[in-house]
């Protein structure tokens, strides 16, 4: 089994043979974007396709999509995943339905987006599927279909009886899940690799292995030069407290998958899934599935969730307790694949913000600009944060720019060690939880919901 070297996704297509050239030194442009994932990419995208005058450079401290954008699950969603109230306490219910229905044509946008530059992403069109195993679990997904329904997505959203899901895709014990439509199945490695060529095609300049150390009004700070811009984009996500005075502004949330070898034909004929569904599961710690081009398994779910301080994992490496967690959930949901052996392993972070809420903005007097905090559903977001960051940054007025989450700030995270301790404890209560609702198979456990509470998820 292979373990970190970024993610699976790059062992299928190859690491970087050859990098970037770094910063050389001093230079200036009209917009300099922190960080080359997803969102970074996406904002220099749209900010080329509208205005192919700028001069717009993309710093990026590894190679292209490195981070998270490299290391997802692959699932393109276009949904609102965040605490709606939170967002219509600041602004209005009708503002909130306009972001719902911003985001769900997320999907069809990044795959236009790829068609017209021939990225191929292994884009599948499919839906979203999480399965109930329990009553508890059965329960909350016919809340959470409600909650769709509440807030403008649940023309999206239906449930499928024990039978409808079995003529899907086999999995014990099933009670029932919830569909969710308007999705696709990507190979994220491939998609922000082709991103990236897109953007110099677009005439952006991209450098790598160059580490922004601090940044400031009118100029970005790096080990290989300092950088003059009127407008300076903060585009790192997860990476965001690994620089100077950004420590707190958001947790690096630990999420971690393993992929098994291809499988046989006749194991896909037990297991069904011929839709390539995003598969997860309504447990409070849940995991996220894909079948991936070649007839893998790969499977997600929090692994060790939070490292002391905000440090981050060594190249994608999980601990052998992730792994075998991980492994566990494999074997409980798809049995037929229990005897074939995990190729892989790796683990990434995700930017968590202190109300668990993703933001977008630009403040004009500082020319400072920011975006993310998308706590997992980052692959269609980020395509969003993009096109708001490239018209806040031309100065324009559009429906995007005063969506709800626009300019939204929230307090920093407490100092450690009381972070530490919450986000462990708030796991550690989801797992209890968890083999709580499996044992008594009964209501939901309120455990849950008071680890929700120490951190401020809900």
């Amino acid at each position: 089994m292979k373990i970190g070297d970024v993610s699976f996704w790059y062992a299928d297509i190859g690491l970087p043979q050859t990098r970037r050239p770094a910063l050389a030194g001093d230079t200036t442009a009209d917009v300099a974007i922190i960080g080359a994932g997803f969102t970074g990419l996406w904002t220099a995208w749209y900010l080329m396709k509208e205005r192919p005058d700028l001069k717009v450079l993309v710093i990026e401290k590894e190679f292209a999509g490195f981070g998270a954008s490299g290391r997802n699950g692959g699932w393109c969603m276009g949904t609102f995943a965040w605490n709606h109230e939170k967002y219509a306490k600041a602004t209005s219910r009708a503002a909130v339905l306009e972001m719902v229905k911003e985001l769900e044509g997320t999907v069809a946008e990044i795959t236009a987006v790829c068609a017209a530059e021939g990225i191929d992403a292994d884009i599948i069109p499919s839906e979203e599927m999480m399965v109930a195993t329990n009553p508890a679990q059965l329960q909350r997904m016919k809340a959470e279909i409600a909650h769709r329904q509440h807030w403008g997505d649940g023309h999206r959203a239906r449930e499928l009886t024990p039978q409808e899901v079995a003529q899907r895709i086999s999995v014990p014990g099933v009670l029932g899940a919830m569909v969710v439509s308007g999705m696709a199945r990507i190979q994220p490695a491939k998609l922000v690799r082709g991103l990236a060529d897109a953007v110099e095609r677009k005439g952006a300049r991209i450098v790598e292995d160059t580490q922004v150390l601090s940044y400031d009004t009118g100029q970005v700070v790096t080990t290989k030069g300092t950088v003059h811009a009127p407008i300076i984009l903060r585009c790192t996500e997860g990476f965001t407290a690994g620089i100077k005075d950004h420590k707190r502004d958001w947790v690096p949330l630990n999420s971690a998958q393993i992929a098994t070898v291809p499988l046989p034909p006749e194991v896909w004929a037990k297991i069904g899934w011929d839709g390539h569904e995003l598969i997860g599961d309504m447990k409070n710690a849940y995991c996220y599935c894909q079948r991936t081009r070649e007839g893998r398994i790969t499977v997600g779910a929090r692994g060790v969730p939070y490292k002391f301080g905000s440090k981050m994992d060594a190249n994608g490496e999980p601990d052998a307790e992730t792994i075998a967690r991980l492994t566990a959930i494999l074997h409980e949901h798809f049995p037929e694949a229990a005897k074939y052996p995990i190729d892989h392993a790796w683990c990434g972070v995700i930017g968590v913000p202190r109300d668990w809420c993703a933001t977008v903005g630009l403040d004009r007097d500082t020319g400072l600009g920011w975006a993310g905090g998308y706590v997992g559903t980052g692959v269609s977001t980020a395509n969003l944060a993009g096109r708001t960051l490239a018209d806040l940054a031309l100065g324009r007025d559009t429906t995007i720019t005063r969506l709800p989450w626009v300019n939204r700030r929230v307090r920093q995270w407490e100092p450690e060690p009381f972070r530490w301790l919450g986000i462990h404890m708030m796991y550690k209560l989801f797992g209890i939880a968890d083999r709580r609702e499996t044992r008594l198979q009964g209501k939901p456990s309120r455990l849950a919901t008071f680890g929700n509470w120490i951190t401020g998820r809900h």
